[in-house]
């Protein structure tokens, strides 16, 4: 009985420790090459901010745009790269490139199309952001609201 569960409690705790690393799954930028989340965005101490959004939903682009605006300061103030993960299906990943093009977004975009990572990671709906580093997930946010990308800054800043 004490083997069963400590077996369990090891179980458990192994459970917690896998949610908290950034899973490693590979795919596509818009250019088409594969990359790794945990080969490709491994900078030691660089804080990586994970930006899950969609074509269609009105407040990713929202924050996205919002993070665009204030992109230049978090830089200077923190090693911190956005990258945009596009959990568009096969319908609707053909917006993707122009809406981008479009907007002038800076950030590394990457392409869920089969939602691997968003699933990997729980996201049930988007907007979701990880804040990563040293391939940890330190910090996470669903949903947006106005102004929520000074706090984002208040905790990458906090992370340095």
């Amino acid at each position: 009985m004490k083997k069963l569960a400590l077996t369990l409690m090891l179980f458990i705790s192994a459970l917690g420790l896998s949610q908290n690393k950034l899973p490693s799954i590979t795919l596509k930028n818009l250019e088409g090459t594969t990359v790794s989340t945990t080969q490709n965005f491994i900078e030691k101490d660089k804080i990586y901010v994970y930006c899950f959004w969609a074509t269609w939903c009105a407040p990713c682009i929202q924050e996205l745009d919002a993070i665009n605006d204030v992109y230049e300061d978090w830089k200077s103030q923190a090693n911190v790269e956005v990258i945009a993960v596009s959990i568009d299906d096969a319908r609707t990943n053909k917006r993707v490139k122009p809406l981008v093009n479009g907007k002038g977004w800076e950030y590394t975009i990457l392409m869920d199309t089969n939602q691997d990572f968003k699933r990997a990671l729980g996201i049930s709906n988007p907007p979701f952001t990880a804040v990563v580093k040293n391939g940890e997930i330190v910090f996470t946010q669903n949903g947006h609201t106005p102004g929520s990308e000074n706090q984002l800054l208040e905790q990458i800043k906090a992370l340095k």
